[in-house]
């Protein structure tokens, strides 16, 4: 397992203000150290905007604790997942999304370097993320919750160690 995250730029959408018209935003190259460097945060990885348990508890869960998270000292929330920018967008569009950073990984080069790129050929999905969640201290994994079962093709969706209760719950002092 790493000790750091990975070194990557990521394609990013961003608003323009100076832009007018219909279409107000701009690609902004992003990477690793702007996020992590000098800063706590959590990262959760799933494997697409939109598919079920994504959207009904994995992003919302992070989401509504935010406030929480920021009280124990996290200084942002992303969620990575192997998505472009234009379907991230809107993702936290219709999800209502108004903390957590959604974090396009198109090409899932941050995914494969992290060790998580798994085939969803079974389910027509292609290379995505494994479910996990993390720590990451000033670019250094402090702690990681990788789901059970990882692999490629694999039947189920597992999710019950990178859910926003577990990554509380080790914050507080109350797991491991």
């Amino acid at each position: 397992m790493r000790d750091t995250v990975p070194s990557v730029i990521f394609k990013t959408r961003v608003r323009d203000e100076s832009v007018e018209g219909s279409n107000p935003f701009r690609w902004q190259d992003v990477n690793t150290e702007e996020i992590f460097k000098g800063k706590k945060v959590i990262v959760f990885s799933l494997p697409g905007a939109f598919t079920p348990t994504c959207s009904s508890t994995h992003l919302p869960g992070y989401e509504k604790y935010y406030d929480e998270f920021k009280s124990l000292g996290v200084d942002q929330i992303v969620c990575i997942s192997v998505n472009d920018a234009f379907v991230m967008f809107q993702w936290g569009k219709q999800q209502g999304v108004e903390n957590v950073f959604l974090l396009p990984d198109g090409n899932g080069e941050f995914t494969r370097k992290m060790g998580m790129l798994v085939s969803k050929d079974n389910l027509g999905f292609g290379s995505r993320s494994w479910r996990y969640s993390m720590i990451v201290n000033d670019m250094k994994l402090e702690k990681i919750f990788i789901e059970p079962d990882f692999g490629d093709n694999c039947p189920t969706d597992p999710f019950e160690v990178s859910d926003a209760d577990t990554m509380l719950a080790y914050l507080k002092g109350e797991k491991n």
